[in-house]
């Protein structure tokens, strides 16, 4: 019998495609992948074009440091470029308990679980936890992972105003009663605006509801000073994909919660574990950030002049928005921009909220002054050509 796809199947399924590719091109929010070369700490080729990237999350540099190069090298002719399995099958190879063990220790927990990425991590602690009956609590503008996880958890799910204690606090007042568990999701930097969340005052409402705080770390980890209370959540994710300069996600907690996972997220159970090289690069890299220094400080020190020069808000991460609000506008500066030598990506919905579509720096510790300074200038000038 004849298996192929009908024709007029395949043929409506085109035409699907092709409207929404033509609607999401009217509203000037249609994506496509441009190939971009990494070819030095910051220098990227595109178009056959080199820029200077102020678009990247790899805020310390350390996926071309040395050091961390030669760990991932060491450790696929130890191990292999693969996991080859499930970590519950045959994928949980050493160098897993050894990052493990060296993220639980930097944050201060009894253990610590790895993911295939952060995305995955999400998605696949949050309906572990929470479930039909529970309560999730997330502020409007946690990554879209956050959101998924928590949509699939089957809990009942309430967004509260961002970075917004009386909002979260009315949240609770209102909601906490009626659930079984409560779960608050928050972020420790977020990355599209590059602010910090009131982890204290999240901390103090979670321990007086009997709530569970889990924040995500991707965008801090190494770049920002903790805040002291973040070592109040009980949750306490991130990634290796950012400062860290390699890949996958984590989750430090007590061992009971690590213990529950690694039975029931389905994101771990089914999915091949990491890769030796990003395990073993990850352990370089986290010694380099221990040692803490110019290293560390540099990229914020980098957002500040930058918002100094532009006269924006002090920079409080080193993610700096720039808000145009429509799509065009944003996509225009990108433009003008890379015609400077400037690589910095236009952020569109519904990556952000409607009518906030912005410009998205991100300074790193390669970043020189006079690099920052010739950006500040190509903003400007060409913030001057669009009125």
């Amino acid at each position: 019998m004849d298996q192929s796809p009908h024709p007029g199947a395949r043929a409506s399924l085109d035409a699907h495609a092709k409207a929404k590719l033509d609607q999401l091109q009217e509203y000037r929010l249609r994506r496509s992948l441009a190939e971009t070369q990494r070819t030095g700490v910051l220098e990227v080729m595109r178009a056959g074009r080199k820029l200077i990237s102020f678009s990247c999350n790899d805020y310390l540099n350390l996926s071309r440091h040395p050091d961390v190069m030669l760990a991932a090298k060491d450790a696929i002719d130890t191990h292999g470029a693969g996991s080859g399995a499930s970590r519950l099958v045959t994928g949980n190879h050493p160098l897993f308990g050894a990052l493990e063990a060296r993220l639980a220790q930097i944050k201060g927990t009894e253990a610590a679980l790895i993911f295939g990425s952060g995305y995955l991590a999400n998605i696949g602690i949050i309906p572990a936890l929470a479930g039909d009956g529970d309560l999730i609590l997330a502020d409007k503008l946690v990554h879209s992972c956050m959101h998924v996880g928590a949509a699939l958890s089957g809990a009942k799910v309430v967004r509260f105003a961002h970075n917004d204690a009386d909002a979260l606090a009315a949240a609770l007042v209102g909601e906490r009663a009626g659930a079984r568990n409560c779960l608050i999701l928050t972020e420790s930097v977020f990355s599209m605006d590059g602010d910090r969340a009131p982890l204290g005052a999240a901390a103090d409402l979670a321990e007086a509801h009997d709530a569970w705080l889990m924040t995500d770390d991707a965008h801090g980890f190494g770049v920002v000073t903790p805040d002291p209370a973040a070592a109040r959540a009980p949750l306490q994710m991130g990634t290796l994909s950012k400062a860290v300069g390699a890949y996958g996600g984590y989750l430090c907690a007590s061992r009971p919660v690590i213990d529950l996972l690694v039975n029931r997220a389905r994101s771990l159970i089914y999915s091949t574990g990491l890769s030796p090289a990003d395990a073993g690069a990850s352990l370089a890299a986290l010694d380099i950030i221990a040692k803490g220094g110019e290293l560390t400080e540099r990229p914020l020190a980098n957002a500040r002049l930058f918002t100094q020069l532009m006269e924006l808000d002090e920079a409080a991460s080193p993610i700096v928005p720039l808000v145009l609000g429509d799509a065009e506008r944003a996509l225009a500066l990108s433009e003008e921009l890379e015609a400077a030598g400037f690589l910095v990506a236009a952020i569109r919905p519904p990556t952000v909220p409607e009518g906030t579509a912005r410009l998205r720096f991100t300074f790193s510790a390669g970043h020189s002054e006079e690099q920052v300074r010739a950006l500040a200038n190509a903003v400007r000038a060409g913030l001057a050509g669009m009125t």
